[in-house]
């Protein structure tokens, strides 16, 4: 949401980094076009695990496994089974929904932080699974000459054509989260972050709000895989390990937890800016981590609170930016 903190401002500022983004591209080449779309598949990883962690105050580990299967539902049935990629989108949203709520309602009769070491396993297992279950997944090779969809009969084989094609969908799915975050469910996930005990006495189910939130950020990462594979073309277990999940929560504590902008902040922190300090050669990733330990010094809340808290010296109030 923008620094201004209003209803109409928040859907705008969504409109017009979209606009931005559909023309960014122009002259970037291939490579500068694949890391902008890359930015924008992890900040809809990112978005759901905000969901799940600034909104409901829930701890995963295993938001990369979830991509990870959005990912390979969605190779797995466009290259071997000729389903559409729409279709097997839509499935890998299904899919890691229905997971979710199957994983998060055992560690939800439990309290504090038995989720978070369940979606430790869960991440593990997954991981062992696609590495080793090579007639399905291909193990360590990998599944390759992965399909991008048509659009209306377009052809998105292009780096700037399917990247536009990730910016409408991004742009669907950002919208549809600023809706939930504005509707009752979403005051009822704000609600069980700050204070449980009050919520439950104001008739909110807790466990149901809990295991609906769980199960939306998980099916974000599904979407988000079904993006990925298409993307990249070639999927292998690599990217959707244990570590991988850890960068994903890094990235919405850099952002800015419980910020719905904060999911793109932290994404383009963790995707953009290692590419900027690469002339830094085997460096770059202590500089980055440097970058990051300072920020979150300086300012717990990510960019997005240090922003707020910038907007509210400015203008002698507090810019609501959740």
């Amino acid at each position: 949401m923008p620094l201004g903190g209003t209803f109409d401002g928040a859907f705008l500022t969504l409109l017009a980094g979209a606009v931005i983004l559909w023309f960014a591209p122009v002259g970037m080449g291939r490579y500068g076009t694949y890391v902008l779309s890359l930015w924008l598949v992890m900040s809809i990883a990112v978005m759901g695990l905000n969901l799940t962690l600034g909104y409901a105050g829930l701890k995963s580990l295993a938001q990369a496994a979830f991509m990870g299967l959005g990912a390979y539902t969605t190779a797995i049935l466009t290259t071997k089974y000729g389903v559409s990629w729409y279709a097997a989108f839509g499935l890998s949203g299904l899919l890691t929904f229905a997971v979710g709520i199957v994983l998060g309602f055992p560690a939800l009769r439990v309290k504090a932080h038995y989720l978070a070491f369940v979606t430790l396993a869960f991440s593990t297992l997954i991981w062992l699974v696609l590495r080793n279950e090579q007639w399905l997944t291909g193990g360590v090779f990998g599944i390759s000459n992965i399909n991008r969809p048509d659009f209306f009969g377009i052809k998105l084989f292009g780096a700037l054509e399917f990247h536009r094609f990730v910016v409408v969908v991004t742009l669907i799915l950002a919208v549809a989260l600023w809706w939930l975050i504005r509707s009752p469910w979403g005051r009822a996930f704000t609600a069980l972050r700050e204070n449980p005990i009050r919520a439950a006495s104001l008739g909110i189910d807790t466990r149901a709000y809990t295991l609906l939130a769980f199960a939306i950020g998980s099916a974000y990462a599904g979407f988000a895989g079904a993006l990925y594979a298409p993307l990249v073309e070639f999927i292998d277990p690599s990217p959707f390990s244990l570590s991988q999940s850890f960068f994903l929560l890094l990235m919405v504590v850099a952002g800015g937890s419980g910020y719905l902008l904060g999911p793109f902040v932290g994404a383009l922190l963790g995707v953009v800016l290692p590419e900027w300090l690469r002339f830094a050669g085997s460096l770059y990733l202590i500089i980055f981590a440097a970058i990051v330990m300072l920020l979150l010094i300086a300012c717990p809340q990510g960019v997005s609170g240090l922003m707020e808290r910038g907007w509210a010296k400015l203008t002698g109030k507090r810019g609501d930016g959740r």
